[in-house]
């Protein structure tokens, strides 16, 4: 657990574009609110790999999204319900679920749906609220934390060391 907030202070302490890890934000969310076991989620964490985001931030966005995710359920089923009701996707939906690829994406379940479609709709928002979060952490916190005095008793602690050894 200390070596993963060690690299999340590292990524964030870093020459890493906020950008960058605001996509590791926006994939950790996308895989921590929908179904786990679920071929998106597949095709997400390969992006993840692909793209090299910052694996530290991607996992403790994957962790909180997971719960908040579990909160959003009831929501996630009734948007899906809707969504898969509406008659004018109807003819769509039976030519999906006739091919073996949409069957094994699973969209015909309620909660899958719903919750992929509002992190659709929620990927931008996120995206910039973690760039705009990360900028200002740089630009305002960052120096005046390293000054706090309990920031200069963790760094003669364990977790200090392993945050340096971390950085090089």
């Amino acid at each position: 657990m200390l070596t993963i907030l060690a690299k999340l202070l590292k990524a964030l302490n870093s020459e890493t574009s906020a950008w960058a890890l605001a996509l590791a934000v926006v994939l950790g969310m996308f895989m921590g609110v929908t179904p786990l076991w679920r071929i998106h989620n597949l095709i997400i964490l390969l992006a993840a790999l692909i793209f090299r985001v910052n694996l530290s931030l991607f996992i403790v966005s994957f962790g909180i999204f997971s719960g908040i995710a579990y909160l959003l359920d009831p929501w996630f089923h009734s948007v899906g319900l809707s969504l898969l009701e509406a008659s004018g996707w109807q003819g769509i939906y039976e030519a999906l679920y006739a091919t073996a690829l949409g069957r094994l994406s699973m969209f015909n379940h309620t909660i899958t749906m719903g919750s992929f479609v509002i992190a659709l709709i929620a990927a931008p928002l996120v995206a910039a609220l973690s760039y705009w979060v990360i900028a200002n952490y740089r630009k305002r916190i960052q120096a005046q934390i390293m000054k706090m005095r309990v920031v200069q008793v963790i760094r003669g602690s364990r977790f200090w060391q392993i945050y340096t050894d971390l950085r090089g």
